[in-house]
């Protein structure tokens, strides 16, 4: 039971960041990948930003331990498809630079936090 919730974790704390990052361009209309202004970049990676801690503290609180072992992997995950993503892909990478250097270590910031409500 307990690989199973740490499993859980990781895809619902994935998909909190991912969702929530799809939602914010959509509605935004942004493209990800345009080259846009200061303002909105900034705004992308607080969005992004808030997101990605938000999905590691919810993926540690559904892990079933009290390590980061989840956070860990769900870290990885979002770098290494940011990671994909800005060597296949043309246009601006703001937002897989974010991803790697920023928004993966939030998520691991996120269940840091969590660990620490949770004693």
């Amino acid at each position: 039971m307990k690989t199973v919730r740490n499993i859980l974790g990781v895809i619902i704390g994935y998909s909190i960041f991912a969702i929530g990052a799809v939602v914010l361009f959509r509605l935004s209309g942004i493209d990800p990948h345009a080259d846009v202004g200061l303002t909105t970049k900034g705004l992308v990676i607080v969005g992004g930003a808030v997101f990605a801690f938000v999905g590691g503290f919810v993926g540690k609180m559904i892990a079933a331990t009290r390590t980061l072992n989840a956070n860990i992997v769900l870290s990885l995950i979002m770098a290494g498809f940011a990671t994909v993503s800005f060597l296949m892909s043309a246009g601006e990478h703001y937002t897989q630079i974010a991803a790697i250097f920023l928004f993966a270590p939030l998520s691991l910031l996120g269940g840091v936090l969590r660990r620490r409500v949770e004693t």
